[in-house]
């Protein structure tokens, strides 16, 4: 299955170039509810929406977005029935294996966050296979958060810390938001600007808790596997209407 057609391959006229996101990231949901809206398996909703996915990197690249961040896999989603789960971790070595090449070429840097030893080997090799692929990458940063969970990222980082304060690396006293936020799975890579949510759902699901202080959140009723560029524009104008005060007042 193929995605549908899109148009908008440059950036639409409505839209500032100075006021785009430099980093936007994405809760990629309504997979399964697609598919059974199509009266589909619920796989075949995962697959559909790999699909979209790269479109959306290529829609970021074309318009100019930095970096790119997915929710592909949260620490809950092992709850899942044990069939999806495994076709997930396919469709992951799969995605990699096909569209590698194409990174590559395309100066795609891409990076995983998580806990991604508990990943699957096969699974693990190939994460490190395309990040090693393309470490020297300039182009857009393409961060997939695998086996990935907000309050886990915050903690392992917690622990780091306090492991360097115990050994005398660190005093207490030098704790701040910079020296927190290099512990994180994310370090090196500016906070997101603008989080979308497919499907509707009005939560973060424990996704970049830290990290998306001051996003601003754009939700729509669109199910992942339809999200195409016209409905990545419209997340963007809305962003770009956005008054982001930061706590200030303007005058």
């Amino acid at each position: 299955m193929t995605v549908k057609p899109t148009i908008l391959q440059e950036l639409p006229a409505d839209l500032e170039r100075e006021k785009l996101p430099r980093h936007v990231a994405v809760i990629m949901d309504g997979n399964g509810r697609w598919a059974q809206r199509q009266g589909q398996p619920r796989i075949m909703g995962h697959r559909r929406g790999a699909d979209v996915l790269k479109e959306l990197l290529r829609c970021c690249q074309d318009w100019g977005i930095q970096a790119l961040t997915v929710y592909s896999f949260s620490t809950e989603n092992w709850r899942r029935p044990m069939e999806e789960v495994n076709f997930l971790m396919t469709l992951f070595e799969r995605f990699l294996r096909q569209q590698l090449r194409e990174l590559v070429a395309e100066d795609v840097r891409i990076r995983f966050v998580g806990d991604l030893a508990a990943l699957p080997l096969s699974l693990q090799a190939e994460l490190e296979r395309a990040m090693e692929a393309t470490r020297q990458n300039k182009g857009i940063r393409f961060t997939m958060a695998q086996n990935y969970g907000g309050r886990q990222d915050i903690l392992q980082a917690v622990r780091t810390i306090a492991t360097q304060v115990q050994h005398g690396q660190i005093q207490p006293e030098d704790i701040d938001e910079a020296v927190f936020e290099r512990h994180l799975y994310t370090a090196g890579v500016c906070d997101p600007d603008l989080l979308i949510r497919t499907s509707g759902e009005m939560r973060i699901s424990n996704f970049l808790l830290w990290q998306v202080a001051y996003a601003e959140i754009y939700v729509t009723e669109t199910l992942w596997p339809d999200f195409d560029r016209s409905e990545f524009h419209q997340a963007l104008r809305a962003f770009q209407q956005r008054d982001r005060r930061f706590g200030m007042v303007k005058n």
